[in-house]
């Protein structure tokens, strides 16, 4: 058995209240461990573009 598989099935046997609270515990976890990644990237018009076009023509190709 996974540690996943034991965390979640220790989690079933909770009550409401425990596992809000296990929640909220957790969302803290993340927030303050995302501090440490990297804000989101940027790309241009012409990337956003490019890709939309390479995927349609994905699209048409896979339909016809």
């Amino acid at each position: 058995m996974s540690r996943l598989s034991e965390i979640e099935a220790v989690i079933d046997s909770l009550s409401l209240a425990e596992k809000q609270e296990m929640l909220l515990f957790l969302a803290a976890r993340l927030r303050r461990e995302r501090r440490s990644v990297p804000g989101p990237r940027s790309f241009t018009r012409e990337q956003l573009g490019a890709w939309i076009a390479e995927d349609e023509t994905d699209l048409e190709r896979l339909r016809g």
